[in-house]
């Protein structure tokens, strides 16, 4: 079997890329094959225990579990070296940790901000690379770095952190093209998972047609990863929306997003 490794993994969209993969993997030539066994990776040693015994109960996989805090050099430093271990090779990398920071710039401390491009851009960084030296010596692999539709739009340090994810993994998928490895940034819009009540914010006045369900999201996701796609916007109300986006002046633009985040952002 092929093995993934997922951070953020025990909710959201980090537990349903870990319950497709489980269920059954991308094969190198894009088709659907066998289940991953899998790396567990987040801040909560129970929970992924937890979860790793379910998936392995459910789909007769391996679930190794890595407790690690990206937010820190010792987290970032342990998942480094689980990817870089060539007798127990990773095949397929998702990096979905990430959180958000209620309010807006200067509202938000500068600690806080710090850690969210600890965890946003500087773990991504490092554990891409830990993981495709390795990938491009075999010649196969795949990495799915979990960004935003904000990366779209001008939005605070959240939305920036987001836009360097699209184009740090457009620019490496770029640079590795011919060595059988894929890159791909995902680019899901509001999903129903614990990232909004984690942050303290309210969804209240989030209209139920903008909600993805995390499940689809991930079909979609892996369905275009086999596809080769760089940019993954996975579903057709999201890329409308971000085809306005394009057609709309930056000016203008910034206006409307900060009215918008007022409206449906943090309350």
């Amino acid at each position: 079997m092929t093995t993934a490794l997922i951070t953020g993994a025990t909710a959201g969209i980090g537990a349903a890329f870990a319950r497709r993969l489980a269920a059954s993997g991308t094969s190198q030539s894009g088709g659907v094959g066998s289940g991953h066994n899998l790396v567990l990776v987040a801040r909560d040693t129970e929970r992924l225990q937890r979860q790793a015994t379910e998936l392995h109960d459910l789909h007769g996989i391996e679930a190794e579990v890595l407790t690690a805090d990206l937010a820190t050099e010792d987290g970032i430093t342990a998942v480094e070296r689980r990817l870089a271990d060539l007798k127990h090779p990773v095949d397929l990398l998702v990096n979905n940790a990430g959180f958000g920071n209620k309010g807006r710039f200067l509202d938000v401390s500068m600690a806080d901000e710090l850690t969210m491009l600890k965890v946003h851009c500087e773990a991504v960084l490092r554990l891409t690379s830990a993981a495709v030296t390795g990938m491009k010596a075999r010649g196969r692999g795949g990495v799915v770095n979990v960004a935003s539709v904000a990366a779209f739009l001008p939005r605070g340090t959240y939305g920036a952190s987001k836009a360097w994810v699209v184009q740090f993994t457009q620019g490496v998928s770029r640079d590795l093209e011919g060595t059988g490895v894929r890159l791909m940034a995902l680019c899901p819009g509001f999903t129903r998972t614990e990232f909004h009540e984690r942050a303290g914010m309210g969804t209240d006045n989030i209209p139920n047609w903008m909600w993805l369900d995390a499940d689809k999201l991930v079909t979609a996701a892996l369905a275009d990863l086999a596809r080769g796609k760089t940019v993954s916007v996975p579903d057709p109300r999201y890329k409308a929306l971000m085809g306005a986006v394009k057609l709309t002046p930056r000016g203008l633009l910034g206006g409307i997003t900060s009215k918008t985040g007022r409206k449906y952002g943090p309350r």
